[in-house]
């Protein structure tokens, strides 16, 4: 599926099932709860707080599929191609750190080369 088709599959299920967008103030605020539910997995599963018996049955990737749902919605609200957009991000950051991280010493291992 391509971002184009995820953002028309959303709009279709959106005015089947959704009755209409939540205002975009709500779903930025829908937005950063599901951000929120991807951290608190993040920070359990790979970070040192352990996990309630609350947190054992969140699915992290049902959870981002959340967050890109909502952006997805947001993106549609406010006339925005997500293919687009990424396509056009994708080229401004290879221009501006063709070499950035390259040069980053915190980023070389103790051999002088790239993880």
């Amino acid at each position: 599926m391509t971002i184009k088709e995820a953002q028309q599959q959303v709009d279709e299920w959106i005015k089947t099932y959704g009755v209409r967008y939540f205002d975009e103030l709500t779903n930025m605020a829908i937005l950063t709860e599901e951000v929120g539910e991807v951290a608190r997995i993040m920070a359990r599963t790979y970070g040192d707080q352990s996990f309630k018996k609350s947190d054992r049955e969140k699915d992290l990737p049902d959870e981002m599929a959340d967050v890109l749902w909502v952006l997805i919605c947001l993106a549609n609200q406010t006339g925005i191609d997500l293919e687009d957009a990424f396509r056009k991000n994708l080229e401004k950051k290879t221009r501006r750190d063709a070499t950035r991280h390259k040069q980053n010493p915190k980023l070389t291992d103790t051999n002088g080369t790239n993880q």
